[in-house]
């Protein structure tokens, strides 16, 4: 099934608890370090577009992408909101194309594990390197590891209810795989009072980070960093989440 079908209703409701405002702290400390402190930055993988907002509103200039079109309708009107002048363009990330080069694409909350194979994520790895950074610009997205597949969520069951929705999160890992399966029950709120039941299946990747090292060497990017989430220390073996920071090399 598509994900982020009746999920794309309740998504922002379930993840309120992300700290948000800090992600995009650490994002745009990461982008300063490196000299984009505006411009033209993409996020990919933008869903219902929170971090998008956050990114404009310290001041770039901002296009989301995402292949789902519910997603996309509720940041359509978070913009409606905001004022923010964002573009959002409605796309498979494993085939993005952009109307030219920008500073700085990001991805975050684990879209990248969203690419099952591993020449997609290289060919995803390959289009920023070749056609839409600029030079010396950044690449720079989180990966769910393998630890956290294998110990934290693999054979687990997450629910949550309330009023306004409810869902039922199903895990299974395949080791061998290393394909993350979640099965989402979800009964959503309708405005007659009744709960609406749908279910989706998600899969997501685990990339050892041997892997990922070898996949950015081979799309010509230059990696700078593979840090454990939120900090500037380096991933270890019981790293949950880890951001990735590549630049796009300057001819000499």
């Amino acid at each position: 099934m598509e994900a982020y079908t009746g999920f794309a209703e309740v998504y922002d409701l379930f993840m309120e608890d992300v700290p948000y405002e800090k992600w995009c702290s650490y994002l745009t400390e990461l982008l300063t370090e490196y000299g984009i402190e505006d411009g033209l930055v993409l996020d990919l993988g933008c869903g219902t577009g929170i971090m998008t907002e956050l990114l404009a509103e310290a001041g770039y200039d901002m296009t989301g992408i995402d292949q789902s079109e519910e997603m996309l309708e509720v940041a359509v009107m978070r913009r409606e909101t905001s004022g923010h002048d964002i573009l959002y363009l409605c796309q498979d990330m494993r085939e993005f194309e952009l109307y030219g080069t920008v500073r700085a694409i990001i991805s975050n909350c684990d879209s990248m594990n969203y690419i099952l194979k591993e020449e997609e994520f290289l060919g995803i790895l390959s289009s920023a390197a070749r056609n839409y950074l600029d030079y010396g610009g950044l690449f720079i997205f989180d990966l769910n590891t393998e630890y956290k597949y294998r110990e934290l969520l693999g054979e687990q069951t997450i629910a949550e209810n309330r009023d306004e929705g409810s869902f039922i999160w199903e895990n299974y890992y395949d080791e061998e795989k290393m394909i993350n399966e979640y099965h989402l029950t979800l009964f959503i709120r309708e405005d007659s009072g009744y709960y609406r039941k749908q279910e989706e299946t998600h899969y997501q990747r685990a990339y050892p980070l041997d892997q990922v090292v070898k996949l950015v060497e081979q799309s010509g990017l230059q990696l700078l960093h593979i840090y454990d989430a939120f900090s500037h220390e380096p991933a270890g073996p019981e790293s949950e989440r880890v951001h990735v920071i590549c630049r796009r090399r300057t001819p000499v």
